[in-house]
């Protein structure tokens, strides 16, 4: 009775529409009520939820990103990304996504991705004779790249949800691969269909102008080499690393580009603030929530269910993918790796999942729910910035599905895909 309590207050809560955060935590307290366990211990797990020191890199990151955003290192990173592989048929497409793999690497955000290259690219695409829906669901999905390629404050969350253990740098080494894996398969689906559509290519500007764009982007590229090389190195914690990005991020965009206004601080400001704070309560909230499940022995439950419909570990990856892609569909991604994580890394471990390949799958399956309806947080956005109907970009969209799922099988069945680079590197 006392899950179903949890589980049912954190449903009506969603439904009425209060935040997931919020609704985590009502969930929470009314199950505390109801078991009659002191709240001191609900608050204890809230406050214990955020007292994690790694934590702190996530606002670093965050505000790093949207001072890129807002410093027109975005705009270069176009520019070189269409220099490069612009002069290929149905050029812009593949351009998109190969600015989503580099943006994507620096800002650790899909939405930001989206919001960047999106406001830049779609216009330009839709003035050189690409459709709306085309130039949408190729930044929509390519967008993803910023959870899976490095830095990523989605990592993070998940070294915190899976209860230490977890190296974040040998996270993000596991998330290179996976990422440019996606990103090649998302070209590949960009490319047929611009020819099967008839889209014409741009007209290649030559190895001088190629240069003069890759080290025009170079001061921007370096932020992520900073944050990611620092902690590899072990320069620098993940924080450090963070805090040195950040700093080297706005230096650039105020010495280097010379673009970045008072009122654009101002507003990458603000918005890091914003984020931060709403990753931050559900993080908090989420503690108290992932308490009760265990208090409730849903992991072991959920393995006993899953071992009892079948023993393949094929079989239960698959159940795996699918759970998880079905709530990726419904819940915001940041709760339910909080959630999900506690639930299901066990249950993986046991059928041989290396848990950094588990954090590879676990990131692809919410990213990908990130751009399906229901919720489809990217989705909506995408739409919003390019000016397309929902409905009309959801017809047109499942070919990129099918390159994300495609990247998504190898990455859950070829363990060397995610585990190679970290294994090299590391040991």
């Amino acid at each position: 009775m006392g899950l179903f309590i949890l589980l049912g207050m954190f449903a009506l809560c969603v439904v009425i529409g209060m935040p997931v955060a919020f609704a985590l935590g009502v969930a929470a307290v009314s199950a505390f009520f109801y078991e009659g366990l002191p709240l001191m211990i609900a608050f204890q797990r809230i406050i214990s939820g955020i007292s994690v020191f790694s934590l702190m890199a996530i606002p670093f990151f965050i505000f790093a990103g949207e001072l890129m955003f807002h410093g027109g290192i975005a705009m270069r990173l176009v520019r070189f990304a269409s220099s490069a592989v612009g002069a290929v048929r149905g050029g812009l497409g593949i351009v998109n996504v190969f600015s989503s793999m580099l943006f994507g690497g620096i800002s650790g955000s899909a939405i930001a991705d989206i919001s960047a290259l999106g406001s830049i690219l779609i216009p330009v695409m839709k003035e050189k004779g690409y459709d709306d829906d085309y130039a949408v669901n190729v930044t929509v999905t390519s967008s993803l790249a910023g959870i899976i390629i490095p830095p990523s404050h989605n990592m993070i969350i998940y070294a915190v949800a899976a209860g230490g253990g977890i190296s974040i740098s040998k996270l993000f080494l596991a998330g290179f691969v996976p990422g440019v894996l996606m990103c090649l398969c998302l070209a590949v689906v960009a490319y047929l269909v611009a020819v099967k559509r008839g889209y014409s290519s741009e007209v290649f500007p030559g190895f001088m102008i190629l240069a003069q764009h890759f080290f025009t982007a170079l001061p921007g590229l370096m932020t992520a080499v900073i944050i990611v090389g620092g902690v590899l190195s072990g320069i620098f914690t993940v924080t450090e690393s963070g805090a040195f990005g950040t700093i080297y991020a706005f230096l650039v965009t105020i010495i280097v580009y010379r673009s970045l206004s008072w009122e654009k601080f101002k507003l990458a400001v603000v918005n890091s603030v914003r984020t931060t704070s709403m990753v931050m309560i559900l993080i908090a909230c989420a503690g108290a929530f992932a308490y009760l499940l265990t208090f409730y022995q849903v992991p072991e439950k959920t393995a006993t269910l899953l071992t009892s419909i079948s023993e393949n570990p094929i079989a239960i990856t698959l159940m795996i993918n699918l759970v998880l892609l079905l709530l990726g569909m419904i819940m915001d991604m940041a709760a339910l790796i909080l959630i999900c994580t506690p639930i299901f890394l066990p249950v993986a471990i046991s059928i041989g999942i290396d848990p950094y390949q588990f954090g590879m799958i676990l990131l692809i399956n919410l990213g990908l729910g990130l751009c399906t309806p229901p919720v489809g947080t990217c989705l909506f956005v995408g739409c919003a910035v390019g000016g397309v109907k929902l409905e009309d970009a959801i017809k047109t969209i499942w070919p990129f599905y099918i390159g994300i799922l495609v990247a998504l099988m190898l990455v859950s069945f070829v363990p060397a895909i995610s585990l190679t680079l970290p294994n090299l590197l590391t040991n």
